[in-house]
């Protein structure tokens, strides 16, 4: 299964939301990818322990290569890295990724992603897309390429409105472009149980038809220190309330 997660708005807890699920998914035995399309690299850097310009490979080169003819091409597995923990793969980002934008999009290379990760597919079951917080020629790449797309919310009024530009976004390239992908659900992330804002909200947009998920993460100090050390959690403090709410996500995502 490849998925996306996906919010033009910066600050939702993308990439720790991709990272701990990708990490849930490898510590079941699955060999599972993440695939780092922001070229602030956090991903790369959370589950690497350095940061995403120090390694040798990255997006930047097969997204480079798509652009050149000729010989001394790497394949897009050359390019993936072993993390520290047992089945879990990156595709690293690169600061410079952007620079290649604008020559993606002349060129029409927006479903190069897709096949090259379909080519992935057997060897790793289950990928994980972490995007920039932007709807650029890399997040349509990663929508293009994916069959499900998780968005992470943040339970201010700010993150309901960029939510309906968002969902009309999706359903707009879903009919063009991709008509495999389903909004599997939004993630409510750094709930706050105790706040009444977070909960209206949530009701207002389950009554207006929105795909919450039940399962919310809470905000804890224990995902920035996880960041710190660069561990997922369910590594870095497995018994962890916030652990285990990534644990019932994920179990939520994959039941049946």
């Amino acid at each position: 299964m490849r998925r996306v997660v996906f919010n033009q708005k910066g600050g939702v807890g993308k990439s720790s939301i991709t990272c701990n699920l990708a990490a849930i998914s490898a510590a079941k035995g699955v060999p599972t990818l993440v695939v780092d399309l922001d070229p602030q690299g956090n991903s790369t850097h959370y589950l690497m322990g350095q940061p995403a310009q120090d390694l040798d490979s990255s997006m930047f080169d097969f997204f480079e290569q798509t652009l050149t003819l000729g010989g001394g091409r790497k394949s897009i597995a050359d390019l993936i890295y072993a993390t520290p923990y047992e089945n879990l793969y990156v595709l690293a980002a690169h600061p410079e990724l952007e620079s290649l934008e604008a020559k993606l999009e002349s060129r029409y290379k927006i479903y190069k992603l897709k096949e090259a990760l379909q080519q992935l597919e057997e060897t790793y079951p289950a990928i994980w897309i972490d995007t920039p917080p932007a709807l650029n020629f890399f997040t349509r790449s990663a929508l293009i390429a994916a069959q499900r797309c998780l968005i992470p919310f943040d339970c201010d009024a700010f993150s309901r409105q960029a939510l309906y530009s968002l969902n009309e976004s999706v359903e707009e390239l879903k009919m063009d472009h991709n008509d495999a992908l389903e909004i599997e659900g939004i993630v409510v992330n750094q709930f706050n149980a105790q706040a009444k804002l977070p909960k209206q909200l949530i009701d207002e947009l389950l009554a207006e038809g929105h795909p919450v998920l039940p399962v919310h993460l809470t905000s804890s100090v224990k995902m920035r220190e996880s960041h710190q050390v660069s561990k997922p959690l369910n590594y870095y403090a497995p018994k962890h309330k916030l652990t285990q709410q990534f644990q019932a996500l994920f179990e939520l995502l994959h039941a049946g």
